[in-house]
C-alpha cells in the first residue's frame, strides 16, 4: 500500500508540474511565432553570410513549431520557396530537438546545467548537419513537392495576439494530454515498482553499451517528448546513466517513425537515411558526453 501511494503521489506532482510547464512555455512560443511567420523565415535564411544563416536556421528551428506535423509542411514550403537548403535542415533538425517545451521538460529530469549542456550539443549538431549535407550534395535529394503552409498568428482573424496564442498554445496542449498522461504513468509505475538494480544492471552509469542500446531503441520508436521525460525521470530516479537518457531522448524526438514516413515523401531515400543517420549519431555523442561529465 505504501508503494502504491508514492507512486500515485509521484504522479499527481509530476503531472501537474509538467502541465503547468507545457501550457506556459506552449503559451510562449504562439506570441514568438506571431512574429515569425514563413515568409519572414524565409527571408531571414536567405543572407549573404553563409554561418549566419546556418545559425539564424538552427535558431528559428528552436522556437517555431515543435509537432513533426506542422514542421515538416513548413520545410517543405520553405524549401519550395527557395529558402537555402543547408540553413533550412538545421532548422528541420533543431525544430524537434531544440524547441522549448522539450528544453523546459529536461530541466526537470536533468536540471537546468544538463539541460544547458544538451541545448549546446544539439545546437552545434544542427548547425554541423546542414553544413555537412550541403557539402554532401544533399540537396539533389529534394523531391519537387510543394506544401501549403498553415496559417500563422498574423494571419486576419478575430482576437487579440494574446488570445489566439493562448488559443494556438491550449490546441497544442490537448492532443498532447494523453501522452503526457501515459508518459507519466509509465514512469510512475517504473519509479515504484521497478527493481532499482535490475535498472542498474541493464543501463546504469557504468555500463559500457547503455548509451548506443538506447539510441537504438530511441531512433526507431515514435516517443514524444511529453511522453519520454517524465519516465526519463523515473528511469534517473532508479539509476539509469544520464547519457543513456539523453540518447534515448534524442533519439526518440529526433527520428521517430512517423517523422521518417513524412520525410519520405519530401526526400529521397539517400536524404531520408543521412537523417536518421545524423540523429543516431547526435543521439550516441551527446550520450558519450553526458556519461563522461556526469561520471
Amino acid at each position: 500500500m505504501n508503494t502504491f501511494v508514492e507512486t500515485l503521489r509521484w504522479f499527481v506532482i509530476l503531472s501537474g508540474e509538467l502541465i503547468a510547464l507545457f501550457l506556459g512555455v506552449s503559451f510562449l512560443v504562439g506570441m514568438l511565432q506571431a512574429w515569425v511567420p514563413e515568409q519572414r523565415i524565409r527571408k531571414i535564411l536567405e543572407r549573404r553570410h553563409a554561418a549566419t544563416s546556418y545559425i539564424t536556421g538552427t535558431a528559428l528551428g528552436a522556437i517555431t513549431p515543435f509537432c513533426s506535423c506542422s514542421t515538416i509542411p513548413l520545410v517543405a514550403g520553405l524549401l519550395s520557396s527557395g529558402a537555402p537548403f543547408g540553413p533550412t535542415m538545421s532548422f528541420l533538425v533543431a525544430s524537434p530537438l531544440l524547441n522549448p517545451v522539450i528544453l523546459a521538460l529536461l530541466m526537470v529530469a536533468i536540471g537546468v546545467l544538463g539541460t544547458l549542456i544538451y541545448a549546446v550539443i544539439t545546437f552545434l549538431a544542427a548547425i554541423g548537419i546542414g553544413v555537412l549535407w550541403t557539402k554532401m550534395g544533399l540537396k539533389s535529394d529534394v523531391k519537387r513537392v510543394r506544401v501549403r503552409g498553415g496559417k500563422s498568428l498574423t494571419d486576419s482573424s478575430k482576437g487579440s495576439v494574446w488570445r489566439r496564442a493562448w488559443n494556438q498554445a491550449w490546441s497544442f496542449f490537448v492532443p498532447m494530454v494523453p501522452y503526457l498522461l501515459l508518459g507519466t504513468a509509465v514512469g510512475a509505475l517504473i519509479y515504484g515498482y521497478v527493481p532499482e538494480d535490475w535498472i542498474l544492471t541493464v543501463a546504469g552509469p557504468d555500463q559500457p553499451f547503455a548509451v548506443p542500446l538506447a539510441a537504438v531503441i530511441g531512433v526507431p520508436i515514435y516517443i514524444r517528448a511529453e511522453t519520454i521525460i517524465p519516465i526519463a525521470q523515473a528511469l534517473l530516479a532508479k539509476g539509469m546513466g544520464t547519457g543513456a537518457v539523453v540518447a534515448l531522448i534524442i533519439g526518440g524526438a529526433g527520428a521517430s517513425i512517423p517523422e521518417v514516413s513524412l520525410l519520405t515523401g519530401l526526400f529521397r531515400l539517400r536524404l531520408v537515411v543521412a537523417f536518421v543517420a545524423s540523429i543516431f549519431t547526435v543521439a550516441i555523442t551527446s550520450g558519450i558526453t553526458f556519461s563522461v561529465f556526469t561520471a
